[in-house]
């Protein structure tokens, strides 16, 4: 993450007089909502290969399937397959902006969130190719002294827990809760320290290594690693690196800037009261904060498992997983969880390589065959705060997701 501004204090939009709460995403929605609900509620995969099924998912099955994800509340959807052959299906769902009639743009700009933890995945794993870190290496290797306090230890957490979110490191990200929260806050800014800082006020959820919970922290640590050993900042080696070399010319940073580019649809924040909020205009921190394309999202994971980003050895460690916990689980049945990749299985047999993310109104889902011949990435412009509601639109994004990579058409399949 970038330092946009001084480690003392936020800064603020000059209209803004109190803290804002960064908007978090909805895997951490989600851990937060289902480990006070106590049980993880299961959702089973559907959908995908079957004996009666038709073979090859066509335009038309995407447009159902995005009519479908309409249908849940959600106000637009934007949905792309890529082949290997190269031939595209597109389909979109619903409007732009609510109260309007603008149809959502088929190659629309949106916030991708955790998504670029891929990004930054990739980016550690090639400095570990060119000798300029080590897997094993220690948080205060690099960094002494930032990972102390309340029995957190950057001596005893590796690069790799950092990567597999094994560290241990307690996410402490502020959120909106309420519309009122959003306009108050939605223009402040931290600093990676503060974030870092954050979560040393709680203990760790597990000793490095014992555990496995999703932590944004360890990641934003990762960020700063990254700068540390390649001794340019961060985002300069996504770009060098990945976006660059891959010819995705429409993904980038927004850093201190609130808006996205056009085209694109508004995303929207349905809070606990039920009230549907256009969220859109807000400054997002910067891992969180990379906007692209159906078309580049695909791009990269073509590019990431057609072996043209890492080393087949960097690729393998990438690839090697471990379960998730079981709140997660809700939400990725049976998924394991690589170094900044996740794999999730097919109904028609075998897995994918994901990384989803969700943020300021804006949810991702994405997948990729083993070779990245076949690719696929929805985005939707509104996320709920509600479980159940957020359940059913996974689910049904997952569904496309697992139909598309199987090649399957959804013609005669129970729904």
């Amino acid at each position: 993450m970038r330092s946009t501004t001084p480690a003392s204090a936020p800064q603020q939009h000059p209209s803004q007089q109190r803290r804002r709460r960064i908007g978090r995403g909805w895997l951490a929605v989600a851990a937060v909502v289902l480990g006070t609900a106590g049980t993880a509620m299961a959702v089973q995969p559907s959908g995908g290969a079957s004996a009666t099924s038709a073979p090859g998912y066509r335009q038309d099955d995407l447009r159902l399937d995005t009519d479908a994800l309409q249908a849940l509340g959600i106000t637009g959807v934007q949905a792309r397959v890529t082949t290997a052959s190269g031939r595209d299906l597109v389909a979109t769902a619903g409007v732009a902006v609510t109260g309007t009639n603008r149809p959502v743009p088929r190659d629309g700009y949106f916030r991708i969130a955790s998504t670029g933890k891929a990004l930054m995945a990739t980016v550690i794993l090639q400095l570990v190719d060119e000798g300029k870190l080590s897997l094993k290496d220690t948080v205060d290797r690099w960094l002494p002294g930032v990972i102390d306090g309340n029995d957190n230890d950057g001596r005893e957490i590796t690069v790799r827990q950092l990567l597999q979110n094994t560290s241990g490191l307690h996410d402490d990200l502020p959120g909106f809760d309420t519309p009122q929260q959003y306009y108050q806050h939605r223009y402040d800014t931290y600093t990676p320290e503060q974030i870092v800082a954050r979560a040393m006020k709680h203990h760790p959820d597990f000793r490095p290594g014992a555990g496995w919970s999703y932590s944004n922290t360890g990641y934003v640590v990762l960020g700063m690693i990254a700068e540390k050993a390649a001794g340019r900042p961060w985002q300069e080696e996504v770009g060098s690196r990945i976006l660059k070399p891959l010819g995705m010319n429409h993904t980038y940073l927004s850093g201190a800037t609130s808006t996205l580019r056009r085209p694109h649809a508004d995303g929207y924040q349905v809070f606990a009261s039920g009230e549907r909020t256009n969220v859109t205009e807000q400054i997002v921190p910067d891992l969180g904060g990379y906007v692209s394309t159906t078309a580049d999202v695909n791009r990269f994971f073509q590019g990431l498992l057609g072996g043209k980003l890492l080393s087949e050895a960097r690729t393998a460690e990438m690839q090697d997983t471990v379960p998730v916990d079981k709140r997660i689980e809700a939400f990725w049945p049976r998924g394991r969880y690589g170094l900044g990749l996740v794999k999730l299985p097919l109904t028609c047999g075998g897995s994918y390589w994901s990384h989803e993310g969700g943020e300021a109104g804006y949810i991702t889902l994405n997948g990729a065959t083993d070779d990245g011949g076949r690719t696929v990435t929805v985005s939707l412009s509104t996320s709920f705060n509600d479980l159940d509601e957020t359940l059913r639109q996974h689910k049904a994004a997952s569904d496309l997701v697992d139909r598309a990579l199987c090649d399957t058409s959804g013609d005669k399949q129970e729904k």
